[in-house]
C-alpha cells in the first residue's frame, strides 16, 4: 500500500509526498542528521537541525536555507477533513484542589514556566501525599495558597497566564 504525507512548509506551501517517492529518493546519509540527495541533476545538502517526533514537525537546512517541515499523514489528513483538531494545546487555566487536605510544598512561583506533567504541589489528603501536575505547558500567573494551608475540594490553588 502506498501511503501518502501531507508536507507543511513554513506554515504555507504543501506538498503531497508518498512512500513511492521515498523509495526513489536518491539520497546518502552523511551521519545521523546530515544528507546528501541527488534530485533532477542538482545535488543538495540537507541537515536536520531540530525534531519533534511526537509533533511530526522538523526543521531542516537545504544549501543554507532554513524550512519548518511539518508531517500529517493519511489518519492526520483524515481528522482535518472531518474537522477535528490534531494536537491542540490543553486550555486548563487553573488547578483546583480534587479534594480536601494539607498543603505540604508548592514548587513553583509566579512566573515560572513549567512544561506538563511538571510538579507543581503536593497535596496532602487522608495521609496520603498527592502530587498534583501541570496538565500543560505554560506560565504561572498566580498561586492562591500557601505551604501549611488547609484546602477544600475545588478550592482555587494556581492559575496560568
Amino acid at each position: 500500500m502506498n501511503k501518502h504525507y501531507l508536507l507543511k512548509v513554513n506554515g504555507a506551501l504543501e506538498l503531497s509526498v508518498s512512500n513511492d517517492d521515498l523509495k526513489s529518493l536518491d539520497a546518502i546519509k552523511i551521519s545521523d542528521s546530515k544528507y546528501h540527495i541527488l534530485q533532477d541533476g542538482n545535488s543538495y545538502n540537507a541537515e536536520i537541525t531540530d525534531s519533534n517526533f511526537n509533533d511530526k514537525s522538523y526543521r531542516v537546512k537545504i544549501n543554507n536555507n532554513t524550512y519548518d517541515i511539518d508531517i500529517f499523514s493519511d489518519l492526520d489528513q483524515l481528522i482535518i477533513a472531518l474537522g477535528f483538531e490534531i494536537g491542540n494545546a490543553k486550555t486548563v487555566d487553573k488547578i483546583i484542589a480534587p479534594m480536601p487536605g494539607l498543603i505540604l510544598e508548592i514548587n513553583v512561583g509566579v512566573g515560572d514556566v513549567v512544561n506538563e506533567n511538571d510538579p507543581l504541589l503536593i497535596l496532602e489528603a487522608m495521609k496520603m501525599e498527592n502530587v498534583i501536575s501541570s496538565p500543560r505547558d505554560g506560565i504561572i500567573k498566580s498561586i492562591t495558597v500557601n505551604k501549611g494551608d488547609a484546602v477544600e475540594k475545588n478550592q482555587l490553588l494556581i492559575t496560568f497566564e
